[in-house]
């Protein structure tokens, strides 16, 4: 069974944007044309993260300048109606072919409280549950309404055969994809209910299949069976060595304030800068220079063969692998740790590395012969010389 690999759809580009000397202006022509390169050189699709461009317009903006990439677009439940959400959703559907799915956000407390969502954390994915419930119902073209505790949709009115008001048209579509995540109790109690795919920010391998292995044993109980997903930065080069270059490069570019925000984001409650100390000798000797006002050089961050912490636009998780977790090395080397992911359970990967255009570029040309890709089409080879067996060059990195 193959796996899909998806790039990042977004307008923070530049060649380290998450410091103003490194971000560049983006505006649409520039969306467009990453659209484009995304589409071109055969990526399963591409994820439309929230706290940027509304995703729905986003993705409805570049449907003409694509033709087969799916728009994984992130939404929270309850900021759009979801018999509204159904409408916008059949309108991109009928006119990209299918192309669109969403993914289920649910946020932190404080985040969806600067949105007008009040629900405490547990009785949020309770919420959620009936949102995306209704959504897909009217998505189907149900019109009995729906009477939940939360979502409370009147039976659609009776209409004239052709007319186009009283709401969305039934669709002829089919089951709507829902992907997400949740690793709190309650989060996977929702997430096995309502999911088609679950994703998790990574680890290491081991510990990531670990709890997909846990997730799909919740599902199961259900009589459920889900597909698991990852998200990672990526930092290929054709050698070892200039990939750790390219990741010293970024070190050499991110300010030591941008390490303490991300670290502070990342502390247990409770703790400070000052009192927290960690289990791991390498993460305290890391966390020892930043707060003496130095960077550790690149290879300190690496957790695991070719995993990385090191800065990244979602985060410097010097603490340990969450949303800023890159991998790094050579095409052979990284391409054997996704098949080490795979090997765990793991079969879509979201990938990005800066700028945007350029290494998704460099990912197909390096990487894509060497994996075993299933997009529902064929893949376009860049360099025909790079296709070589796929068993072959992980036996040589193993």
């Amino acid at each position: 069974m193959g796996i899909k690999v998806l790039w990042y759809l977004t307008a923070p580009d530049g060649t380290v944007p998450w410091e103003p000397h490194g971000r560049w202006a983006t505006g649409h022509d520039h969306l467009v044309q990453l659209a484009q390169s995304i589409d071109k050189l055969g990526y399963y699709g591409a994820l439309l993260a929230t706290g940027g461009d509304e995703v729905n317009v986003l993705a409805s903006s570049v449907l003409t300048a694509t033709k087969r990439m799916k728009f994984v677009a992130a939404i929270y439940p309850g900021l759009i109606q979801p018999s509204k959400l159904a409408q916008i959703a059949q309108t991109i559907q009928r006119f990209s072919g299918g192309r669109l799915v969403y993914n289920a956000v649910n946020g932190n407390d404080a985040g969806l409280a600067a949105q007008g969502v009040h629900y405490p954390h547990d009785e949020r994915y309770d919420y959620s549950w009936e949102y995306w419930d209704a959504f897909r119902q009217q998505y189907a073209g149900s019109t009995t309404g729906y009477d939940g505790k939360y979502i409370k949709i009147a039976p659609r009115p009776a209409i004239a055969a052709g007319s186009t008001r009283g709401g969305p048209a039934p669709a002829s579509l089919g089951h709507f994809p829902v992907w997400g995540a949740g690793t709190s109790p309650a989060g996977v109690a929702h997430s096995v209910k309502l999911l088609d795919l679950y994703l998790s920010f990574a680890d290491t391998p081991q510990r990531l299949g670990d709890k997909f292995r846990r997730v799909g044993a919740e599902a199961a109980k259900l009589g459920r069976t889900l597909e698991f997903g990852t998200r990672l930065q990526i930092i290929v080069r054709e050698t070892e060595e200039e990939a750790w270059e390219y990741a010293q490069y970024l070190v050499d570019n991110t300010s030591v304030e941008y390490a303490i925000q991300s670290i502070q984001r990342q502390l247990p409650p409770g703790e400070t800068l000052e009192s927290y100390r960690s289990d791991n000798p390498q993460v305290q000797k890391n966390l020892e220079a930043i707060k003496a006002g130095r960077l550790p050089p690149a290879r300190d961050y690496e957790i695991y063969p070719n995993i990385w912490t090191g800065p990244a636009l979602h985060g410097f998780n010097v603490l340990g692998p969450l949303s800023g977790t890159t991998l790094v090395g050579s095409a052979e080397n990284v391409a054997a740790r996704i098949r080490e992911f795979q090997e765990q359970g793991t079969s879509a990967f979201i990938l990005s590395g800066w700028p945007l255009i350029e290494e998704a570029h460099r990912v197909a040309d390096l990487l894509f012969p060497l994996l075993d890709l299933d997009h529902g089409f064929e893949v376009p080879v860049l360099n025909p010389s790079r296709r070589r067996d796929v068993t072959t060059s992980l036996r040589s990195v193993a």
